[in-house]
Order: C-alpha cells, then sequence, then structure tokens
C-alpha cells in the first residue's frame, strides 16, 4: 500500500508537501526480521544489532528509541540504494521495545511497526523478546491438516458399528458411502463414521509428499467417543477406530438399550489392553513413516477438558468393570480421580452428576487443576509422553487454550509448566495454540509459540477477498475489496507478534471449525441445516481460491492446508465442512495448482523468513511484496471481475530502477501459468496487466555486491547514554 494515502488521512497536506523533497518515505525501512535484527532469535542478555534502511544520502540521522532512550545510529553500510544504519545492543532478559526517529533537515519523523508515523503507539513498537525461539523447521513450514475420520479408510476393520453404541441421544453410524454428505444438524453428525483411520494415512503418506507438505497436524487421535474426538476418554491411548484392534469381541448395543454399560463390544474395542497398544503402535509407525518424508508431526492436545466417557469420570459406566482401571469419579466418592473434576454436590453418590461442565455441558467434564495437583501432574506426563520415544511427536496443538483453569493465573502457570515439560521431552517440539482476539499475554516467550492465525491471516483475507465471515453467516459488502480495511487489520493484528513467533503462526483459509473457503466464493450466507449441502457446491469461483492461495504461500507464517482444500472440496460450517476427501472425484488441476504453489514457497527463502512490505491497496486490488538482502518477490491481487493495469514502484525494495523481474505465476479464470515471463523495470517501477480474479508472483534476484563502510555504536539496554 502507498503510505501517502493513509498519511493523508493523518497528517495536512502542508506537512506531506513540506516533508516530500527532504525524505524519501519509500525508502525508510526495518523490521524485526533477520536483514534488520541480528541474531533474530537472541538469548537472554545476548547482544544485537539493529539496523535501519534510508534511501542513500537522503537523511540526516536515524535514532533508535526506547521509553528512556534515544541513541545515535552509525551508517554502516551503503549501496547504490540505500544506506543502512545499525547499533548494537546488550540485552537483558526482559523485552526491549523500541522505534526509529529520523531526521532531515527541520523534518522528523517515526518509524515503528506500522511503517512512517507521525504520532507513536504503544502498540506498534518493535519488540524483540530475549530468549524467544521457534523450531526452524516451522517457520514458513507447510502444515496440512487431517480430520482422520474423513481422509481414508485403510483399515475396514476398525471401522466403528452401526450400533456399537449410543452418543449424545442417539446411536452411532457407520457411513457406507464415502461421498455422502454429513448430517445436518451437530449432534447427528458427530455420530456419523465414514472410517478414515492411521493406516489410510500411511496409504497416502506419498500423497502427501508429492504434495509437499513438510508438517501433519492431526485433530485428536485419543480414545473418544466422537468423530471429531474433542471429548477424550483417554489420553493415554490412540483411538483402536483409527488404530488397530486386535481383539474384537462382545456385542453391539443391544435394540432399545441406552446405556453403554451394555455395550460389549465398544467396551471391549476402547479398554482392551491388547488394542491399545497395538493402536499406540502404529502411531508410533505413522510418525517415523513421516519422519523418513522429512515430515513432522503435531498433535491436538485437549487439556480445558475431556468428555463423559472418560475413564477418570466414567458416566457411561463403561470402565466400571472393566478389567485394571480404577473406579470413576462419577462412579465412586472415593475414586483416585475424585479431585479431577470440580463436583457441586458432595454427598450424590453413587453416580454424581453434579460435575462442572465447560460452558454448562456434562458431556465435556471441565477438568479442575487447581483441586488437583495429581491432575497436573498425570497431563505434564501425557504432553511429555508423546513427544518422546517410541512416539516422538513434535508438537502440540492446543485446544480452546485460553479457557483452561479457573482464573487467568492459574492459565498462565499452567502453560509455563507445559511449555517447560514440551521443550525438555523434546526442545524442537512446537506448541501453538487455538486462540480468538489478542493472544499477546501467552505470546512472551514463555507460555505458547504461537497461534493459529485467525486475527491477522484467515479473516482480512476473508472479508477482502469474498466479503464473508468465516462461517459463511454474514455478507459485509463494506469489507468485500476494501484494502484499507485489509491494511488496517494485518497491521493491528500482525503487532502482537515477536518474529520467531508470526514466522511460524498457523495461517489457514478453512478448518474444521469453519466454513470451507471455496464456499465462501459464493458469497451465500446460512449453514447446511437451512440451505442444504448442495448450495455449499453452487456459484463459486476457483479463480478467487486461487488468489487466496497464491496469498496464502506467500504471506508470513505457516500456510496449513485443510485436507481436501486442495482438491476443491466444499463445504459449509459444521458438520458440512468435515466431508470426506473426493477420492476419486478430486481436482486434479487444483492439486497440481496447490503443489506448484508449495514448489514456489519452499524454493523462494523469502516466503519463509523475509519482510513484509504493502505496495498497493485500492478497491480489490492488493500488492505486497516479501524479501530479503538479495532476493524480491510481488505479489499483485486482481479481485475485480475485469483486467486492471498497475504501474507498481519497486526500487525501494532493492530492484535496481533498470533491472528485469521474472514472473513465477499467474493465476487467473482459466487456471494458471507457470510459464515465465520478463518484465521490465523502468525508472524503479514496473507496469502490469492483471486479468479478472487473479494473482501474480514477480521475482527479482539480486547480484551479491560488497557494501562500503562498517561502523558500529553500542546501547546497553537499561544503561541512560548522552
Amino acid at each position: 500500500m502507498d503510505f501517502s494515502k493513509s498519511f493523508r488521512a493523518e497528517q495536512s497536506n502542508h506537512y506531506i508537501s513540506t516533508m516530500r523533497p527532504l525524505f524519501n518515505r519509500r525508502a525508510l525501512f526495518s523490521d524485526l526480521t533477520e536483514d534488520f535484527v541480528s541474531p533474530m532469535e537472541p538469548n537472554k542478555f545476548a547482544q544485537v544489532t539493529i539496523k535501519f534502511r534510508t534511501e542513500k544520502d537522503n537523511v540526516d540521522s536515524v535514532y533508535l528509541c526506547t521509553d528512556s532512550d534515544k541513541l545515535l545510529m552509525a551508517k554502516s553500510l551503503t549501496n547504490d540504494l540505500f544506506d543502512y544504519y545499525e547499533i548494537e545492543v546488550q540485552l537483558e532478559d526482559t523485552p526491549f521495545t523500541y522505534y526509529f526517529e529520523i531526521h532531515a533537515g527541520k523534518i522528523t519523523c517515526f518509524y515503528d511497526r506500522r511503517g512512517v508515523a507521525l504520532e507513536l503507539k504503544p502498540h506498534f513498537m518493535m519488540r524483540i523478546i530475549p530468549g524467544y525461539k521457534t523450531p526452524d523447521w516451522a517457520k514458513g513450514a507447510v502444515m496440512y491438516q487431517l480430520y482422520v475420520d474423513r481422509f481414508y479408510n485403510g483399515d475396514p476393520a476398525n471401522d466403528v458399528l452401526s450400533g456399537e453404541y449410543e452418543y449424545v441421544g442417539g446411536r452411532v453410524t457407520q457411513i457406507t458411502d464415502w461421498h455422502k454428505y454429513p448430517a445436518t444438524t451437530g449432534a447427528a453428525g458427530v455420530r456419523e463414521f465414514y472410517g478414515g483411520d492411521l493406516q489410510g494415512v500411511l496409504d497416502k503418506l506419498d500423497y502427501l509428499e508429492d504434495l509437499g507438505i513438510d508438517v501433519i497436524y492431526f485433530n485428536p487421535l485419543f480414545v473418544s467417543p466422537s468423530n471429531h474426538k474433542y471429548d477424550i476418554q483417554d489420553y493415554d491411548s490412540i483411538d483402536p477406530h483409527f488404530g488397530k484392534i486386535v481383539y474384537d469381541e462382545g456385542e453391539l448395543l443391544p435394540e432399545g438399550e441406552k446405556e453403554n454399560r451394555f455395550a460389549s463390544r465398544y467396551i471391549n474395542r476402547v479398554t482392551n489392553k491388547a488394542n491399545l497398544d497395538a493402536s499406540n503402535l502404529l502411531f508410533a509407525k505413522v510418525v517415523e513413516e513421516a519422519h523418513k518424508r522429512g515430515m513432522k508431526v503435531i498433535l491436538d492436545g485437549v487439556f480445558n477438558h475431556c468428555g463423559s466417557f472418560n475413564k477418570w469420570l466414567d458416566r457411561e459406566r463403561i470402565y466400571e468393570l472393566a478389567s485394571g482401571y480404577e473406579k470413576g469419579a462419577y462412579i465412586d466418592a472415593n475414586s483416585p480421580y475424585r479431585n479431577y473434576f470440580d463436583f457441586k454436590g458432595s454427598n450424590n453418590w453413587p453416580y454424581n452428576g453434579t460435575y462442572d461442565g465447560w460452558w454448562g455441558f456434562d458431556t465435556l467434564p471441565k477438568l479442575n487443576y487447581e483441586g488437583s495437583q495429581e491432575l497436573f501432574h498425570y497431563i505434564m506426563n501425557v504432553a511429555a509422553k508423546w513427544m518422546s520415544p517410541p512416539y516422538n511427536a513434535d508438537g502440540w496443538r492446543l485446544d480452546v487454550a485460553a479457557d483452561l483453569g479457573h482464573s487467568p493465573q492459574y492459565n498462565h502457570n499452567f502453560w509455563k509448566e507445559f511449555r517447560k515439560t514440551v521443550k525438555r521431552a523434546n526442545p524442537d517440539a512446537i506448541i501453538l495454540a487455538e486462540h480468538y482476539g489478542c493472544a499477546a499475554e501467552w505470546l512472551n516467550g514463555d507460555e505458547w509459540d504461537t497461534v493459529m492465525n485467525y486475527d491477522a491471516f484467515m479473516e482480512p483475507i476473508t472479508w477482502f477477498l469474498t466479503g464473508m465471515q468465516k462461517h459463511s453467516d454474514d455478507y459485509r459488502e463494506d469489507l468485500f475489496g476494501n484494502a484499507d480495511f485489509f491494511w488496517d487489520a494485518m497491521r493491528n493484528h500482525m503487532a502482537i507478534f515477536s518474529m520467531p513467533s508470526l514466522l511460524v503462526s498457523m495461517n489457514e483459509l478453512s478448518n474444521h471449525d469453519h466454513s470451507r473457503f471455496l464456499t465462501r466464493t459464493n458469497k451465500k450466507v446460512g449453514r447446511t441445516n437451512n440451505l442444504g449441502p448442495e448450495a455449499a457446491n453452487e456459484g463459486i469461483n476457483k479463480a478467487i481460491m486461487r488468489e487466496a492461495v497464491v496469498m496464502q504461500m506467500t504471506w508470513p507464517g505457516a500456510p496449513t492446508i485443510y485436507y481436501g482444500d486442495e482438491a476443491g472440496l466444499c463445504g459449509f460450517t459444521d458438520p458440512d465442512n468435515r466431508r470426506a476427501y473426493p477420492w476419486g472425484r478430486e481436482d486434479h488441476v487444483m492439486i497440481a495448482f496447490h503443489r506448484e504453489m508449495i514448489r514456489i514457497h519452499k524454493e523462494n527463502k523469502e516466503f519463509l523468513t523475509g519482510s513484509l512490505k504493502p505496495l498497493e491497496g485500492n478497491n480489490n486490488l492488493l500488492a505486497y511484496a516479501r524479501f530479503n538482502l538479495n532476493d524480491v518477490s510481488v505479489i499483485i491481487i486482481n479481485n475485480n471481475n475485469y483486467e486492471a493495469g498497475k504501474e507498481v514502484t519497486v526500487w525501494h525494495l532493492g530492484v535496481p530502477r533498470q533491472a528485469i523481474m521474472k514472473r513465477l505465476i499467474l493465476t487467473d479464470e482459466a487456471g494458471f501459468n507457470l510459464e515465465s515471463i520478463d518484465y521490465h523495470v523502468m525508472s524503479g517501477k514496473v507496469t502490469v496487466v492483471m486479468p479478472a480474479f487473479s494473482a501474480a508472483i514477480f521475482r527479482y534476484q539480486q547480484e551479491e555486491k560488497p557494501e562500503k563502510g562498517r561502523a558500529k555504536k553500542v546501547f546497553y539496554a537499561g544503561e541512560r547514554q548522552n
């Protein structure tokens, strides 16, 4: 985005005209990437070099400013286009926040995470958190979210059987038509089982490898009665319906019976140690095979609540008579698990149903950590177990992580200990949390590594490209194509992240909680229960989906594909977003497009760890750059239904004023084009004509040149210098 537009909203025209001859605002730049903060992830009490860039011979001085100090930076490097100023800072063990002050003649401006600014706002200060490190493998990693029941059925012998047990008001159902739409209501939807399993994942690992996937993120795998498995029954074991059933004995729940204590086949399947051990070993094999292909594995951790089927509670009386299990807290007042839950009635045993449920749901008992050190230690052992041999998983995604505990103080204390536990078990593991809204208080380097990036990715991109809310529950004409809103939202929400956190943030277009992005392109407001599932397929615009994927693969963070998005899968929000992967009915063009975009993402380092700079923002048109000191990529999105020509200034990215940029890809209504075409940069600008509903990437690779001069000023944080 040309910042002159935002300046006009904040500053007088007189100031602009006075400032323009002295400052070349476009050239002013710094951020928190490794080119401008070195090292990018410093240790506590380490020294760090901070740089600021200006146009060559364009300003008089640059200062690094903190709350208490204003420190002159030294001009240390210069090339044909830019001067670089730098200063070395001695950090302490607390966050270091700063901004820049630039002088040219009598004119002064500030620079923070928004770019050039006239007034300072603490929210947009640059911030370095000593000791905050995230795994290098996760920076820009391409993730793939697997909802296992709907991916691929590799072992029909472990399928949930119709009538096997009762769940949330009805009997579970085995779906034999793989392509059937999910039930239109949530309760019926979670009782349907399509048969996807870990053997199916093993069978399709070559497909994921060929696609270019770096990380598999599994929705919950542990023993649970639902197909989504966010109501965990046994944290110690992979569900044999996903794993392996060695001994399959007993009967289905008798006709007319509603109590699961009579569901002997289900009880045998999920309590028999042989089945549980075999399933755990199969998961270990999945991780091993993924690692052989260079892929990591992330598990879903549901630690705020469990399920009413859970062996610690046993409301369903599944474990009451099973061999080798203690009595559950619902069953017996003397259960070793009684204080794992918060019971409101003290003398209601046996079969005490007065426990606290998350949001009041008795099927989701809230875990009572404050009342039980035993529970705390148990869950810490679970956290470490699955990151350790023989399982060796590579991280946790944390469900409703901000809700855990009964107070904010306990919540933070828990996650601090959780982080220590996980990192001891696997120092290179990642911890990412589900969170809506500002997560700044958890992202200080001692709790979560990062979050599922709704605020600074999924939502702004969805509003801009489709005008739709992420559940397809609303359409906003005022936000559709609104570039100002897009950039304002991105700047505001990205500012909560430190750079180590931003570069590993989970950037999704769709997931199991929201409508499929491809369905959002049809602008239909509603859900499957009132519109019907076919409506999710109607009026979609695959060209807009391709625009979104180009943005996903070129935006800071870890692009995360929800299974089937790459194959053209549609769906309204839960339960329709959990359709089975369309094996045999795939959109092969869309798959090929994803494969090529993943390749482009991984081949060009600027997309993994480079800087981001807005270039343009007009109605339904965006341009931005990802770049480092040697390479520049410019991404242009034309979401209009007509062709649009655009002249984009690129010299301030490090592209010579006379140069050639190569187009890496063009997407439009017809598909995508990988033909490499040269675009001439004239006087620092490149002119392109973008088709309707199109996206393109233009790249310039610089020749490395020796830089002139080197000098440093050193500032010791906490010591005032005059």
